[in-house]
Formats: C-alpha cells, sequence, structure tokens
C-alpha cells in the first residue's frame, strides 16, 4: 500500500464523509473531513444516531435484570 503526500508532506486520505481526497495535515482544520459540510454530516448523524451499535434488547413484555429476582 503506497500512502500518497502532497508536496509539503501532509498525508492524503479518504474524506470518511464523502470519499473525496482529503489533506490531513495542520491546514486542514476539518480533517480528517475534506469540508466543513462533510464535518457537519458526520456530526448530524451522531446526533440523529444514526451510528448506533446493534443491540439485542429483550422485548418489552419480557422480564430481565437479576434471574435471581425472576
Amino acid at each position: 500500500m503506497t500512502t500518497r503526500t502532497t508536496p509539503t508532506g501532509d498525508r492524503i486520505v479518504r474524506c470518511p464523509a464523502c470519499g473525496e481526497d482529503s489533506i490531513y495535515g495542520p491546514g486542514n482544520a476539518y480533517r480528517p473531513f475534506c469540508s466543513a459540510r462533510c464535518k457537519g454530516v458526520d456530526l448530524g448523524a451522531w446526533a440523529s444516531e444514526e451510528f448506533r451499535m446493534p443491540a439485542e434488547a429483550p422485548p418489552d413484555d419480557e422480564p430481565f435484570g437479576d434471574p435471581r429476582l425472576q
């Protein structure tokens, strides 16, 4: 795997939001994102819980908790 860099030595990475090239260096205030828009889209996804981890919660009508109390 080859690491791509700019002439100033900053790495070029894929933007996690849109997939376009993004400069990962001090000159990019939005890193690892390519722009303020992509950073905002990602923040909105977290705020609306689009990035939730799947959980196996028991149905509302089943008891849960300490098995000694069931």
